[in-house]
């Protein structure tokens, strides 16, 4: 019985496992704070999996645990990163021919979010994510109308930040 549910949630944790990865560029900005987000909310997913009922899709679960993590272990350490962007140093090739301006666009965007508080932040990843405000609103333990509303708050917010 153990073994089938390790086999489960790894199988799911490896085909959804992109969501994490996401959660973690948006609450982290480096290589190695990544990897230890990743690291802690994989352990957690690993924890709680077993309570996992199926009342919502396992991504939309996903998202909530990975969320919750981010959100609690960095609100708990308060700590802040004053080291290179992700972006720095990632490797990249660049041809003569090869035009920047959607990535530039996606590091101005970044930042600007970076700006927001981690529960906009959230509410800002999903939205980007397609994911509808019912399922927005499921994830993070909102109502739908609260969702939509927070929401027209940080388009109105991150429109100030983009354009003083």
């Amino acid at each position: 019985m153990k073994k089938e549910l390790e086999h489960s949630f790894v199988e799911l944790l490896e085909k959804h496992q992109n969501i994490v990865h996401k959660v973690c560029r948006l609450y982290t900005n480096n290589y190695d704070a990544h990897n230890d987000l990743f690291q802690e909310i994989t352990i957690q997913l690993w924890k709680a999996y077993p309570k996992f009922r199926g009342d919502a899709k396992f991504s939309t679960w996903m998202y909530r645990v990975s969320l919750n993590t981010a959100i609690t272990l960095y609100r708990k350490s308060k700590r802040t990163i004053n080291t290179q962007d992700f972006e720095d140093v990632a490797f990249k090739i660049k041809s003569d021919a090869y035009d920047d301006t959607e990535e530039e666009q996606l590091k101005i965007l970044y930042k600007a979010i970076h700006q927001l508080n981690d529960i906009e932040k959230a509410l800002v990843f999903l939205y980007l994510e397609d994911k509808d405000y019912r399922e927005i609103s499921e994830t993070l333990g909102i109502s739908e109308v609260n969702a939509r509303v927070k929401m027209n708050r940080i388009k109105t917010k991150l429109k100030t930040i983009l354009n003083p």
